[in-house]
């Protein structure tokens, strides 16, 4: 057994020593607060990351459908504003927990579901995290096979070698595991420091992109023909698309409005993760839709047809002998295209995943290990397969939102209308029975019963293909809000009649248990103080260390 338990502790990650079980189960070195030394996101470094977020190939073609139902191109831009104007205080809303305690996603999660009652919900974030990983790689798979084209066009006719049965073929899969193999090293990098590999995207994809519009509206002598085409949708019809397609945009950010706390957590004043992410959201993504929006409407005037992928179209500009300076072009704009879709898969999926499944199994996953372990799910997931056919898996995303928007609708709630911004930070690693959010054998049913009922509103969505009520149709075409504020809804109402502890009347953004996080664990608030004295804090810090110092419980360690 001696050998056993020195294998099993080889592949233990770093936490506290002398832990219990049950504190093995709920806590490591990633799950703990986040050390004022790597709280070091500005406010440019959250434009950066919604900036690199944005400027993917999804993002670039988001216009594609609604134009197709009959919109105009300015009517679906504006939908673009609508649904990324909205999604954004939502966001907001939802990381201020993480920016004031500097805690993550499954912890902030855990005091409205409970210790344990929180698994289910961070395995969905996760689940979604490492199947989208997969898909956006397969994506920049394609942004690899166009820029070795343009240096080798003979890898376009690369022999195969792969049996039907894998769906894919042996150019593709190899472009596939090329990019896969790219973003490898990104994910070694802790949170606090790959903010820096945000801040290349802003600057080269708006330069590629620009460059990518230009050229287009040189070949095609003008803009192109969908600039000038009317809606062909009015009255209800155009209304009820314009809404439905607003929801799309929000469903896609979804996934990011419930985590948001992994990278508010980071912030280093609450304030750097509030007014920026407000309003960079929106405007890049509006940025981004506009110039796909001109692009593609060129593209009709150059082949007839509108192509609104740009690597396709990049591709058809190698077609028929290109020119050296074409070629050169293509490969530039490709690139940056593949080195956007490694920063969406970091920023997006990678690092989510890595917080999701360091959550579930602290005392074998980190965040890097949790990153790596996406990775290997994409890869394995055979991605290409899900893209083949890209309506029904649009359509399960969409139904997947609704159980992601009910979660969030009870975190938000938690936050600001049941506890109103008090939390116990150290009840957060407690499984104690009495703590703050052991609830019921570490399960809160209150959020469950919310959970559930925000779900089944929004059941119709999962009738797929058979006929269905208007009005049911309408709720689901409503999901997010639907699901949102009828978890909220029933979440507020059952704490009403069923208190928990540390309900309070007013709110006051407060940690009660007045603990503080160092390099190496949990210290008393004292010792702190000092380093606060050596200019290691800014002024919220401050204030922060004041109101933990009136708290009854200041100085007292977390584990024993």
């Amino acid at each position: 057994m001696g050998l056993v338990n020195r294998i099993v502790q080889s592949f233990e990650v770093t936490h506290e020593p002398n832990l219990t079980i049950a504190q093995q189960l709920v806590a490591n070195d990633d799950l703990l607060p986040v050390e004022p030394a790597k709280r070091t996101w500005r406010a440019y470094n959250y434009i950066a990351f919604w900036t690199a977020d944005t400027f993917n190939i999804n993002m670039w073609m988001i216009v594609s459908s609604m134009i197709q139902l009959g919109m105009s191109w300015w009517q679906a831009w504006i939908c673009v504003w609508l649904g990324y104007g909205i999604a954004a205080p939502f966001l907001v809303l939802n990381a201020r927990p993480g920016a004031i305690f500097h805690v993550m996603f499954p912890i902030v999660n855990r005091t409205s579901f409970g210790m344990f009652g929180s698994l289910w919900c961070v395995f969905n974030r996760a689940a979604m995290a490492c199947i989208w990983y997969g898909v956006q790689a397969s994506i920049g798979g394609s942004c690899v096979l166009v820029m070795l084209r343009a240096m080798w066009p003979s890898i376009y006719d690369l022999p195969n070698s792969m049996p039907a049965s894998s769906g894919t073929n042996t150019r593709d899969y190899l472009c596939f595991f090329l990019f896969w193999l790219i973003s490898l090293p990104i994910i070694w990098f802790p949170v606090h420091k790959v903010r820096h590999f945000f801040l290349v995207t802003p600057i080269l994809m708006p330069i590629a992109s620009i460059t990518f519009l230009i050229w287009c509206i040189v070949k095609a002598h003008g803009i192109g023909p969908i600039i000038h085409q009317p809606s062909t949708l009015h009255g209800s019809k155009l209304g009820w698309a314009m809404v439905v397609s607003s929801m799309s945009c929000i469903s896609n950010e979804v996934t990011l409005v419930t985590n948001a706390p992994d990278f508010a957590s980071r912030a280093r004043t609450p304030s750097a993760a509030l007014h920026s992410q407000l309003f960079a959201i929106p405007l890049s993504a509006a940025f981004v839709s506009l110039i796909g929006i001109l692009v593609s409407s060129s593209s009709q005037a150059i082949y007839g047809t509108a192509i609104w992928s740009p690597i396709d179209l990049l591709g058809n500009f190698l077609n028929d002998n290109p020119s050296k300076a074409t070629r050169f072009g293509v490969w530039f704009i490709s690139a940056s295209f593949m080195l956007a879709q490694v920063t969406t898969n970091i920023c997006a999926n990678s690092v989510s995943a890595g917080c999701d499944l360091t959550a579930l199994f602290p005392r074998f996953i980190n965040i890097r290990r949790g990153g790596y372990i996406a990775a290997t799910v994409g890869l394995a997931m055979c991605p290409w397969n899900l893209l083949k056919n890209s309506d029904e898996f649009t359509s399960y995303l969409s139904a997947y939102s609704v159980f992601l928007s009910s979660i969030a609708g009870v975190m938000v709630t938690e936050y600001y209308f049941v506890r109103k911004g008090h939390y116990n930070v150290g009840d957060l690693y407690n499984t104690e029975r009495g703590s703050w959010y052991w609830y019921t054998y570490g399960i809160n049913f209150r959020a469950y019963t919310a959970y559930i009922s925000g779900i089944l509103i929004n059941v119709v969505g999962f009738a797929a293909g058979r006929t269905v009520p208007l009005a049911a149709t309408r709720i689901y075409e409503l999901s997010f809000f639907t699901g949102f504020g009828v978890s909220a809804i029933v979440y507020w109402t059952l704490n009403r009649v069923f208190p928990v502890i540390g309900a309070a009347d007013t709110f006051e953004e407060i940690d009660v248990s007045g603990y503080e996080l160092t390099a190496r664990g949990l210290r008393d608030v004292e010792e702190v103080d000092m380093d606060t004295k050596d200019g290691g804090s800014d002024h919220s810090a401050d204030k922060e260390l004041a109101e933990r110092k009136s708290a009854p419980n200041a100085g007292k360690k977390m584990m024993s």
